[in-house]
């Protein structure tokens, strides 16, 4: 059998891709390792429309969320499962210069879709510190994103086109008309390997920004969360008294060692949203693999047209990716043009450069 598609990785970004390929009639083996330290594994899965401590809305926001949403519920029908949460956040402000930054934006009409209320002040309450007031964000939410690998994993290898095994790019043969390995061969191969992308031989000259994350899951006895919450960290219900707080970002020490900064860090961030005593009961860490403009990369390899690449999508990629997967399948098969921002197109000169240096 010829697969039309070699995937490797099966994180959050090899995951979507492979179920685009599927409803594109498209066949795909699937190589990966599960990594418990993998960005997608630990990451609380947010959407949140709104970005930053500038406020501004999530790129291509309007394009993107109707594509992930209903992606998400497309999921949840075929396997019977709640995956996507969505919940209202209430961003907090954490100083008048933050409330009055967004008082200067809030005029804007285009604002209207993504902001339901905005509150100078909130009264005192038992439970959050919220006397200075917030934001009240519409259309956002979390997807659980551990059951949702977990689910396309078991979907895979019932049908036998999951391998549990490290790739070894070495081996990869490129043939007229696509590519072989170990025996299998395919017309095409597409790389999404998040971090692991940064050594591979065919893409380790794109500017990879890679940077660690730690987050806690915590317990907060009789606390009936009506939101998720943000204020320097997102503090995300995910029920029966069980929260997710995150994330730190650390781009000097890019390992997979939990640390005790950065469980005090979040700690007492937390302690700035929450009144009532919490318990840490895990901590995670992951690497995320950013990107230096923080845009994705995706599309093929300058040389190699039956290798590509999708990969970079950051702490936006549960926003992104269902959009961006269906974008890469539509450049691969019918050669429709990608988005400049993210077509690594952008990047040739840095491939040009490195193969100068060898």
């Amino acid at each position: 059998m010829i697969y039309d598609y070699l995937v490797v990785g099966h994180g959050l970004a090899g995951a979507i891709l492979t179920c685009f390929l599927e409803n594109n009639g498209k066949t795909a083996l699937v190589f990966d390792v599960p990594n418990p330290h993998a960005a997608s594994r630990v990451a609380a899965g947010l959407i949140n429309p709104v970005a930053g401590k500038r406020f501004a809305r999530s790129w291509r926001v309007d394009e993107f969320l109707p594509a992930a949403t209903a992606f998400y519920r497309d999921l949840e029908t075929h396997h019977q499962v709640a995956l996507f949460h969505q919940k209202p956040i209430l961003k907090l402000f954490s100083t008048p210069e933050e409330q009055n930054t967004w008082m200067g934006k809030s005029a804007d009409p285009a604002w209207q879709e993504y902001v339901e209320t905005t509150h100078l002040q909130l009264p005192v309450s038992a439970d959050l510190h919220q006397e200075l007031g917030g934001l009240l964000i519409q259309k956002g939410g979390y997807v659980a994103l551990r059951a949702f690998l977990e689910l396309r994993e078991q979907e895979l290898a019932r049908r036998q086109v999951l391998r549990t095994e490290p790739f070894d790019p070495e081996q990869l043969e490129l043939v007229p008309g696509g590519v072989k390995y170990q025996g299998v061969e395919a017309r095409k191969i597409i790389f999404c390997e998040g971090a692991g992308g940064a050594q591979n031989p065919f893409f380790s000259w794109l500017p990879f920004s890679l940077n660690k994350g730690e987050i806690l899951d915590i317990n907060v006895p009789d606390f009936e969360a009506e939101y998720i919450y943000n204020k320097a960290v997102y503090v995300v219900p995910v029920g029966q008294g069980h929260f997710r707080i995150g994330a730190t970002y650390n781009w000097r020490e890019v390992n997979e060692e939990i640390t005790p900064a950065a469980r005090e860090e979040l700690a007492a961030k937390t302690k700035d949203i929450l009144k009532k005593p919490f318990a840490v009961v895990n901590q995670y860490v992951g690497i995320r693999p950013a990107v230096r403009d923080r845009k994705p990369l995706i599309g093929r390899h300058p040389e190699l047209p039956q290798v590509a690449v999708f990969n970079g999508m950051g702490s936006k990629g549960v926003l992104m990716a269902p959009l961006l997967a269906q974008q890469l399948i539509s450049a691969l098969e019918i050669e429709t043009p990608l988005w400049p921002e993210v077509d690594i197109a952008r990047y040739f000169s840095l491939y040009l450069a490195s193969k100068s240096n060898t």
